[in-house]
């Protein structure tokens, strides 16, 4: 009866989340210019110019909401989220230059990435789509949509570097990143390797 009590509550939450999974604020007008130059010296060795990094260990930019980008950046620049190198990268940029990177990089084109192993995927789809009852876990789809989009406030996953999913998941179980959406330390801990694995992997071919 508790377990169910817990879920109720659990799914309640994410009630009051999902309805902003339809909200998009249309990006403001800022210096797109200034967002590139400095996008071509700092953040596209890592990133790539058009915001999809090459590597496995970065995530994509392109096509991610602009005020969750410059959240990002916020939390960079003040410690709320820790990295040496991103704290480095953010630690002179204006709140304006933050937007601009975030406009700037959510106008990127984005596209699915190909699917490498189907039976992994469909495991994945079951998960972000109807989560696990038995082990409390809550449909990814609840919050982040039907397509991975994301809101304003919550990072859109469809087209993510897997590696970085599977990364940033164990993050969160860990409870070592701390800035976003505290619901997360409690869906990563009761994932498996295996949910983390095949979520990451389907989410990764969605656009």
């Amino acid at each position: 009866m508790m377990g169910i009590l817990k879920k109720s509550v659990l799914a309640a939450m994410l009630g009051l989340l999902a309805p902003a999974a339809v909200q998009a604020t249309d990006p403001p007008d800022v210096d797109l210019t200034r967002a590139e130059e400095i996008s071509a010296g700092r953040c596209s060795l890592c990133h790539g110019p058009e915001g999809d990094s090459a590597s496995a260990l970065y995530p994509r930019l392109a096509g991610q909401h602009h005020q969750y980008i410059a959240k990002q950046l916020a939390d960079f620049q003040s410690g709320r989220r820790k990295s040496d190198t991103m704290g480095s990268m953010a630690a002179d940029l204006t709140p304006e230059e933050m937007l601009a990177l975030g406009v700037f990089f959510e106008k990127k084109p984005t596209k699915a990435r190909e699917v490498r192993d189907t039976e992994l995927v469909g495991v994945g789809r079951f998960i972000f789509h109807r989560g696990n009852e038995f082990s409390g876990v809550a449909a990814c789809s609840s919050c982040h949509g039907e397509r991975g989009l994301g809101t304003d406030q919550l990072p859109r996953l469809a087209g993510q570097v897997p590696k970085y999913i599977e990364v940033q998941l164990k993050s969160f179980e860990q409870r070592e990143r701390t800035n976003d959406n505290a619901i997360m330390h409690s869906i990563a801990s009761k994932l498996t390797e295996l949910e983390v694995k095949a979520v990451a992997a389907y989410i990764s071919t969605l656009d």
